[in-house]
């Protein structure tokens, strides 16, 4: 991930509170954030959502990372039938979940994590596959990328633990969804007024404005009636001529 843009908010909006950032691989945020090592975080879905509330924020576009002189350079994009005769390294951190299998041949071993596939990528052993932020995070001047058009995507979510969902976490979750610092999300509404109340009121102004007696009231004092008006002009008793 790179949340500047969220860290710049949240020093914007919150400058007496610090933000920490904790650097994990994808397949232990879910544990950090259950045993306290942080209050939110972002995670790559599917993930066992046990104790976890989260909110999916993006899918990442799937690259095939390759050194800057190989062919696949010279496109724009690429398919995994592109990739039938290259070895594909496929790190034990992978956050793809290959499901039909990994286009090309395979390595004799996988590498550890995904920056040792990059260096081996370097080297001239292999290409990889990873989700777009992933080969941005670890850029090195020789190598490139391009975008692979089937393959597996990887969806991001942020996550926390659903029993610590505090009025910081909840600050957070609106930075990063971008509500306005003048946003009333998540906050305690206003009470609402009685509503017969306040028509009655607005009515009686209206009237009075207008010059008419308020409602219930003779303008001479006492009460006014509302039915047969005697003093209506034009208000006539009886059958109507035919």
């Amino acid at each position: 991930m790179t949340p500047t843009k969220w860290v710049r908010i949240w020093n914007e909006r919150l400058p007496d509170v610090p933000l920490t950032l904790v650097a994990v691989a994808p397949a232990e945020a879910p544990d950090a954030l259950r045993g306290g090592a942080a209050d939110a975080g972002f995670v790559r879905l599917p993930i066992d959502r046990t104790s976890l509330s989260a909110i999916p924020l993006y899918t990442e576009t799937t690259v095939v990372v390759v050194p800057k002189e190989h062919l696949v350079a010279a496109v724009d994009e690429v398919t995994a039938a592109d990739l039938a005769d290259e070895i594909v390294l496929h790190p034990l951190d992978d956050t793809l979940g290959w499901e039909d299998g990994l286009p090309g041949r395979p390595a004799l071993e996988r590498p550890a994590t995904t920056e040792d596939a990059i260096e081996l990528v370097a080297a001239g052993v292999g290409v990889l596959v990873v989700p777009q932020s992933l080969a941005r995070l670890h850029h090195r001047k020789d190598l490139t990328y391009r975008p692979l058009l089937d393959a597996p995507e990887s969806r991001v979510a942020l996550s926390w633990p659903e029993e610590e969902t505090t009025d910081l976490v909840e600050e957070f979750i609106g930075i990063v969804r971008g509500r306005t610092v003048n946003s009333t999300r998540g906050r305690a509404p206003t009470p609402p007024q009685p509503k017969g109340k306040r028509t009655e009121t607005t009515t009686a102004k209206r009237k009075q404005a207008a010059g008419r007696p308020s409602a219930g009231k003779n303008p001479r004092g006492g009460s006014a009636s509302t039915k047969g008006a005697k003093g209506t002009k034009g208000a006539k008793r009886g059958k109507p001529r035919r």
